[in-house]
């Protein structure tokens, strides 16, 4: 069953001479559950298809259906809602707020509803990152990788249609790479979490049950990894 649609997805900058065609009448299908690599060289639209499906940017056309509700037709509010309830993102800067503990980072797109996380799944999540020990501390009084656990617990506590991760392992060394992508399968498995990752880092895209390719705002292969 699909979780995640687009149809014609296209998103455009600038305008006459200098207009760039970033993404090309896009049309994908993910299943729940699925975890998706997509690869692409710098500049070939994997990045915008990323923003366009988490609600950051919208499409100059096309259809974006997110467990059947065209994302593409929603007002500033409720698109903001989507952000918080329906997708995480991750990103390789990690976007953490420094004078926010960790617990509270973890927390923020719930607190924002002004709601709580239910104690088991949140105390579940916390010991699958291995942050028990860090949840009062800064974010800069954490590692990079600490930091990426920190955003991935963000990413999951509202238990998102999907998670969007944007080159999450690309600050990172491979002992952590590792770490952060065993992470994220386990999230795949243990939570039936819908994935979508970009990253330039083939072994990285490996691990994925499929990759998309993307070239020239275009999808240019699509193929199934594992089964």
């Amino acid at each position: 069953m699909d979780i995640l649609r687009t149809e014609g997805l296209t998103r455009q900058y600038g305008t006459g001479q200098t207009m760039v065609t970033a993404l090309d009448h896009v049309d994908l299908q993910v299943e729940r559950g699925q975890f998706v690599a997509i690869i692409g060289a710098s500049g070939s639209g994997k990045s915008t298809l990323l923003h366009l499906l988490g609600g950051v940017d919208r499409p100059d056309g096309g259809k974006i259906f997110v467990e059947g509700v065209d994302i593409a037709t929603f007002g500033e509010e409720r698109l903001a809602q989507y952000r918080r309830r329906k997708v995480g993102l991750i990103y390789q800067f990690y976007n953490l707020i420094p004078t926010l503990s960790v617990k509270k980072n973890i927390c923020l797109p719930m607190l924002l509803d002004n709601k709580e996380p239910g104690k088991e799944r949140f105390d579940d999540i916390v010991r699958t990152l291995g942050l028990e020990d860090r949840l009062e501390h800064l974010p800069g009084q954490l590692s990079g990788g600490q930091q990426q656990r920190a955003a991935i617990g963000r990413a999951l506590i509202y238990q998102p249609a999907i998670l969007l991760a944007d080159e999450p392992t690309g600050n990172l060394d491979r002992k952590n790479t590792e770490e952060i992508i065993s992470l994220l399968k386990l999230s795949n498995r243990q939570y039936k979490q819908t994935i979508l990752l970009i990253t330039h880092d083939e072994s990285v895209a490996l691990e994925a049950d499929r990759i998309i390719k993307i070239e020239d705002g275009k999808i240019i292969s699509d193929k199934a990894v594992r089964f």
